[in-house]
């Protein structure tokens, strides 16, 4: 019998973050609170651009942002938001979001999948993701139900099981 495996990634579907930005631009734009204070979230290239006339302000945008994501079913771990930085008279936040499990992220999760996981399940990086693989489909489960109960610092995907 052929080895069943399933590869691990680590991916952000662009179009629903593209809807968040859209959401979050439209929530800033009809809230009271927000009234006369230029407060706007925005796509700058790669990045997401959030400004504000003050320091707060701006990580209002950010905290609505995020609800948005998470609303959209993307983890948090992949949005890295930097610091708000004064730009003359307003504040702003850039926020990129990261893909791709890196290579010392795979080794790592290669080594909790030997240390943990079941005898027999081989797991290889292949660029910026890792295919895991076994003679048995439940042991394969088992190794995506350890790995849903481990807290890593990025979001994982676990993509053509077969």
């Amino acid at each position: 019998m052929a080895d069943s495996s399933f590869d691990i990634v680590s991916k952000v579907e662009r179009q629903e973050v593209d809807n968040a930005v859209n959401q979050a631009s439209k929530e800033i734009s009809q809230r009271y609170d927000f009234r006369g204070v230029d407060a706007s979230v925005a796509w700058s290239g790669e990045k997401i651009e959030m400004r504000a006339n003050a320091e707060e302000r701006v990580k209002a945008v950010l905290d609505i942002f995020q609800s948005k994501l998470i609303k959209r079913g993307i983890s948090l771990k992949a949005l890295d938001a930097g610091e708000p930085q004064a730009s003359g008279k307003e504040y702003k936040i850039f926020a990129s979001l990261k893909e791709g499990i890196a290579q010392d992220e795979a080794k790592k999760i290669a080594k909790v999948i030997r240390d943990e996981g079941p005898k027999g399940v081989k797991a290889q990086v292949q660029g910026d993701e890792l295919r895991v693989s076994s003679k048995s489909r439940d042991h394969l489960q088992e190794i995506i139900a350890l790995l849903k109960g481990k807290d890593f610092d990025f979001p994982l995907q676990f993509v053509n099981y077969r």
